[in-house]
Formats: structure tokens, sequence, C-alpha cells
């Protein structure tokens, strides 16, 4: 793998229609969002849509499905549970990727990964489905080096590495204990072909450490502290910004 290849940007967006919700005005736009972060060059767009549709609405699927055909080289990603309403939206839309995300339906945000060979049985019949349907898998998962192979034997292209545990650290002694457990886990992934991903509380002050530490790193998913930011820069600033911390 090309470990000097560009990080790409994908930007969760679900942050925008836990806003619109709050009203019943339809603002601001879920998928105006998604053009401008595209139009300022963000190389993804993400979407988590969860059971009780607290932010990320059923309708907003084949909409933002929709815009991403006029961006074809731009990438459009799915995460959730699988077990809940994920593949109801992998099957009618079929985006670029689907990501597989161990949580509860009421739960507050991702907080852990899948574990293997545990989580092996019931994954893999749902990981071949969406192959078939040309949808590469990604599973989301703590950066422990052994579980990788077990990510890969079941099938997935990708892992995401759930980074909440470095941004924790970051800026605290710890920080650098923490880069190191992600980038050997970095290793163990790419070793048995798995691409890699990561993503949960990454900012514009502790991605570039990260990105440094963590060999063959592919695409990061920002979302809370992206639109934090864009409320005080706009998407467009926030867009750039987030890439040139990825280029650092």
């Amino acid at each position: 793998m090309n470990t000097t290849q560009r990080v790409a940007l994908s930007v969760n967006v679900n942050k925008v229609a836990l806003l619109r919700n709050s009203r019943h005005l339809g603002i601001p736009s879920v998928r105006r969002a998604a053009e401008l972060c595209l139009q300022a060059g963000a190389q993804g767009i993400t979407i988590h849509p969860r059971p009780d549709e607290r932010h990320i609405r059923a309708s907003d699927v084949p909409e933002l499905q929709a815009l991403m055909q006029a961006w074809p080289e731009r990438e459009f990603n799915i995460e959730g549970n699988p077990f809940h309403n994920l593949m109801e939206h992998v099957r009618a839309v079929r985006p670029h990727q689907v990501t597989f995300v161990p949580d509860s339906e009421g739960q507050f945000t991702s907080d852990h990964g899948w574990a293997f060979p545990q989580d092996t049985e019931r994954l893999k019949p749902l990981i071949d489905e969406c192959k078939a349907l040309g949808v590469r898998v990604s599973l989301f998962m703590d950066p422990i080096p052994d579980q990788m192979a077990g990510a890969r034997a079941v099938g997935a292209d990708r892992v995401e590495l759930y980074t909440e545990p470095y941004a924790a650290a970051f800026g605290t002694p710890e920080q650098d204990k923490q880069l190191q457990r992600y980038a050997v886990a970095a290793v163990a992934a790419t070793q048995v072909g798995l691409g890699l991903n990561a993503g949960h509380d990454l900012n514009q002050a502790n991605v570039p450490a990260f990105v440094a530490a963590v060999k063959g790193l592919q695409e990061v998913s920002i979302g809370h502290a992206f639109m934090a930011d864009a409320l005080e820069l706009g998407y467009s600033a926030t867009v750039k910004a987030y890439l040139a911390c990825l280029e650092k």
C-alpha cells in the first residue's frame, strides 16, 4: 500500500439533520450541506441513519444518493448497525461503502467495535450480501491488532478504527501511548489485506498527529467537530481547513 497517499475526508452530516429536525421548516438542508462540502473538495459524505430517525431520516438517504450521482469520483458511506435499519438503506441505494457499527438502538453515540470470533457467524451473511451488491464493507473496530485477522476472515474490505480513546488522550501524557496502539493496529490491518479508515472525535487539533503516526490510513470520517467548526467558518472553509490538516 502506498503510505504517502492522500487521506480522504468524508464529512458526516448527521448533525445538520439533528438541527433541521428541531423545527418543521426543513432547514438547514442536509442535501445542501453535503453539496457545499463536496464543492469545497470533500472526498465523501457519511451518514448514520438510526432507527429513531433522531437525525438522518429515511427520506434523506435517496436524496443524498441522487446528489452523489453528480459526483461520481466521490464516495457515499452509510454507517450503522446491520441488525437494525441499515441493510434496508444499503439494498435501496447501494452506496460505495457501508460501515457496520455495533451500537444499540438508544445509544448516545458509538463507543466500541466488533469482536471476533464472537461476531463472525452473524456478520458473515450480511457482509456477503453487501459485497454481492457491489458495496465495500468496513467494520468499526477497536485498535486491537489480533482482531484484524478476524475482520478480514469474515469478509471485510476495510476497518474503521474507533478513535475516541486517542482523542480523549490528546494533549496528555497518554497521547503517545494511544498513538502507538493505533499504529500497531494499523500495521496488523494492512498486513492481512484490510484497508484502513478512522473516525470518532477527530478534529483539526488532533488529526495531524494521528495521520502522521498511523501509516496506510485511507479515510477519516468527521462529523461533530466538523459541524462545530462550520458554525464559525462555514462549510467550504471548514472542508479546506480539514484537508490542510490531513496533508500536514
